[in-house]
């Protein structure tokens, strides 16, 4: 876990960008109805956009409200890191999953015109976007950012 609030900026960058591209594929592939290289392309397409929101809407609101549920209702600071973990990131997934699916369905009105259609696609977008972020959360992306951003960042040699 980061340390210190530059090791934080620097994970969330690593996992924003691993999360949105993955959510960014898996979002268009849905729309499609197939994974192609079309999807892909449309993917990678939308995906810079979504990451500059993804990264904001991590930093300024997902971040304080995960943190402050998981301290203030279900950690302590003597418990381990892994509880410390799985309470923070499966908190973030349920703020972030809120809020990218309002961005998605907003993005899709942009696409199509049909604005009155957004609180129902939000709706839709909710639980379709939890199934799959949860699991590449805490499965995939969790494990695999951690692992990289301690390789390359060791503790203690990130200074605050």
């Amino acid at each position: 876990m980061p340390q210190n609030k530059r090791e934080s900026l620097i994970y969330t960058v690593m996992m924003c960008f691993v999360m949105v591209l993955w959510m960014s594929f898996y979002n268009v592939a849905l729309q499609q109805g197939r994974f192609t290289l079309e999807t892909l392309a449309a993917g990678w397409l939308g995906f810079p956009f979504a990451y500059v929101v993804g990264m904001c809407c991590d930093w300024f609101a997902a971040s304080r409200i995960a943190k402050g549920v998981a301290f203030r209702f279900l950690v302590k600071p003597q418990d381990s890191a892994l509880k410390k973990i799985l309470c923070i990131s499966c908190g973030m997934v349920v703020v972030m999953v809120v809020l990218m699916s309002l961005y998605g369905a907003c993005e899709g009105a942009f696409h199509t015109g049909n604005w009155a259609g957004v609180p129902g696609n939000w709706l839709v977008n909710i639980p379709r976007n939890f199934i799959m972020a949860l699991p590449l959360q805490l499965l995939l992306a969790g494990p695999l950012v951690r692992r990289v951003f301690r390789a390359a960042f060791p503790e203690g040699k990130v200074l605050a």
